[in-house]
């Protein structure tokens, strides 16, 4: 729902690349009346999946990141495809990337992803009993190691900053295993 100090006047289409679009909203702010643009990135909606494995390890994954030009050090996850369910996409996104397979999947939450600029939201998930039963299949441009740490290991990722995907961080929060960070 709008927020009363602004109208929304016009939207207009940008740039399509593929994974998200690019428009342009122009809204009015009172008092006074002030018209400005802002960009919003369309996107379809996204998953994170948290894979424990039944020894305690995390299933974490070292991909490069165009965004930042460097190696990243996540979780599983990706674009929630037409038609799909968020947990089917959270299964499919981890067997995908990893290999591993889970025997339960639990929704932890949902959240926007940056809602200053995006309007989608991140689906987070726990996926516990995983093992590795498939062979991985990542996209054709994706370089993916599969990099597994025991679940006491991860705070200690957070804080040297090894992990630092804000999504990754939130989703590693909603399956409290953060709680000993500090």
């Amino acid at each position: 729902m709008p927020h009363r100090s602004w109208t929304l006047l016009g939207s207009r289409p940008v740039s399509d690349h593929r994974i998200f679009r690019i428009r342009h909203d122009l809204y009015r702010f009172e008092p006074g009346g002030i018209e400005r643009e802002f960009v919003v990135i369309e996107s379809g909606d996204w998953v994170n999946v948290v894979p424990v494995t039944d020894d305690g390890r995390v299933v974490l994954i070292r991909q490069f990141r165009h965004g930042v030009r460097e190696l990243s050090l996540e979780i599983p996850g990706g674009i929630i495809d037409p038609g799909e369910t968020p947990q089917t996409a959270a299964v499919r996104e981890l067997r995908e990337e990893t290999g591993y397979v889970p025997e339960r999947v639990r929704l932890l939450g949902r959240v926007h992803s940056n809602p200053a600029i995006h309007n989608n939201h991140t689906y987070m998930f726990l996926a516990e009993g995983c093992q590795p039963t498939a062979a991985a299949d990542p996209e054709p441009l994706e370089r993916i190691e599969v990099v597994p740490y025991p679940l006491a290991e991860i705070p200690d990722l957070v804080r040297r900053e090894e992990i630092r995907h804000s999504l990754v961080i939130c989703a590693l929060a909603l399956a409290g295993l953060m709680k000993d960070f500090s």
